[in-house]
């Protein structure tokens, strides 16, 4: 038996427009379709809902502009990883890739693995999530026809991502560009139909009142510290449906002049993204009065806002909408995923056969272990109580990297910075004490979404060790 050839190093394929297909399709998933139901039921308001998803844009932006400092910096596979890691100590660094590897990105992947065959589910009724299509049913587990259809799009993304970056690359810029310019084209409708009713002064009156919908109607204002929490719970949603961002930072050893790509292609991806997902919750003021906003059928806005821009096909166009970019979603996160397994190994901090390339130079064990994490919490139907659990851990881990810009500038002032922190130190400051205010009014407010990720993060602890250990016998 003779054993697959490999390369010894990832190849630079992809350019600026490529980083930036990444960064933007990684973003675009099922959340800006589906979460504003919820805020609106937490805020009450317009005002409140598009501040929320201002803020959310905001805060963003300015880590992708801080990013920029450090992916110049380091520009390696492994992103994130990589900057926990020289700014820290590899124990934090694991820490992250750890979280990385059992919720963060394998839960993200699951989740929109399974939206996809959700709303594939408005075409082939089979595969709705409704007892009658159940499968296997052991009482503590239910397997769905669309969980399996998942798990079948995620493997053969998984697939095509070890033929090399360039398939994964067509694959991306094709799927994010036919989306981007989908979710345009509903927006303008929207403003044209919009236009002709009276939904959007109805909607606006009375904007900054911030109160609780509940679904029987009733109406609770918030007012004081509450007010801040129903914000932050609010943001569990947003930030989700924003995330991802980083991603691209995780495939630097394959983007063309990384030095400058990177942190262009964060800004320019983060600021596409941030515009149309305003631009749609615009539009949904100005086509959906606020309860229908609230109160969607499964939380499905994009659905309704269709429905009232096209007629009864509008419910067929937005699931055509969403699967196109759930698609390409995941095959960004799917890309760049395996490229953090691969950086952990090489340091010895995770299974070897993830630091190794291919003959595509591609880390394949490293894709296919992440396909197998994320079908499992595709069966386990557990992925949106995971991913409720990881904004906290999320927005942790982004506040701990770029306080590791101050570290690094304290630490390594000489180092080579071609590109340095947009606004440093003010935006990179206010980004963490907006994040720091997000995670401890979860923790007064919604402390459900806290701890279960905190304790999955610090599980990583005597992994960590374990690992270290094990590397040290392996040299010996």
């Amino acid at each position: 038996m003779t054993e697959t050839p490999s390369a010894s190093s990832f190849k630079p394929s992809l350019n600026l427009w490529d980083a930036t297909m990444i960064v933007a399709g990684s973003m675009i998933g099922s959340g800006i379709f589906i979460v504003s139901a919820d805020i609106t039921r937490n805020v009450g308001s317009a005002g409140w809902l598009i501040f929320v998803w201002l803020i959310t844009g905001f805060m963003t932006l300015t880590a992708a502009l801080s990013y920029g400092e450090l992916s110049a910096m380091f520009p390696k596979a492994g992103g994130q990883y990589v900057y926990l890691r020289e700014a820290y100590n590899p124990l934090v660094g694991f820490l992250y890739g750890w979280s990385f590897f059992s919720v963060i990105q394998t839960g993200t992947i699951a989740a929109v693995g399974v939206a996809f065959s959700k709303f594939a589910g408005y075409f082939f009724p089979a595969l709705e999530l409704k007892d009658e299509n159940i499968l296997l049913n052991l009482g503590w587990l239910k397997i769905y026809p669309a969980q399996l259809i998942s798990i079948l799009l995620i493997a053969f993304l998984t697939w095509v991502n070890t033929k090399g970056v360039k398939e994964g690359k067509i694959i991306q810029t094709t799927f994010t560009v036919t989306k981007l310019l989908s979710l345009f084209g509903l927006i303008v409708f929207g403003f044209l139909v919009g236009a002709k009713s009276n939904l959007w002064n109805a909607n606006w009156t009375d904007a900054w009142t911030m109160k609780r919908i509940a679904s029987s109607g009733d109406i609770t204002p918030v007012v004081g510290l509450a007010a801040l929490g129903a914000i932050a719970a609010s943001m569990v949603g947003s930030i989700f449906s924003s995330d991802a961002w980083n991603n691209v930072t995780f495939i630097a050893g394959e983007i063309k002049n990384p030095k400058r790509n990177i942190g262009l292609s964060l800004f320019l991806g983060t600021l596409i993204v941030t515009i149309i997902y305003v631009a749609a919750n615009f539009m949904y003021m100005s086509v959906l009065p606020l309860n229908d906003v609230a109160f969607a059928p499964a939380d499905r806005v994009a659905v309704s806002a269709s429905n009232a821009i096209f007629g009864n096909i509008g419910t067929y166009v937005i699931a055509v909408m969403i699967m196109i970019s759930t698609f390409g979603c995941n095959n960004g996160l799917i890309l760049a995923g395996a490229r953090v397994y691969y950086s952990m190994a090489r340091d010895g901090l995770f299974f070897n056969n993830a630091g190794r390339l291919n003959k595509h130079s591609v880390p394949e064990w490293a894709l296919w272990a992440q396909c197998i994490v994320a079908s499992i919490l595709c069966l386990s139907g557990k992925y949106g109580d995971l991913l409720d659990m990881i904004s906290f851990v999320v927005v942790l881990f982004y506040m701990l990297t770029i306080i590791g810009i101050f570290i690094l500038r304290s630490k390594r002032p000489d180092a080579e910075r071609p590109y340095k922190a947009f606004g440093y130190p003010v935006l990179p400051l206010l980004y963490i004490i907006m994040g720091l205010a997000f995670c401890v009014l979860l923790i007064i407010f919604k402390p459900s979404y806290t701890w279960p990720g905190l304790i999955i993060t610090l599980l990583g602890v005597p992994l960590y060790y374990l690992a270290v250990s094990t590397n040290k016998k392996t040299v010996e």
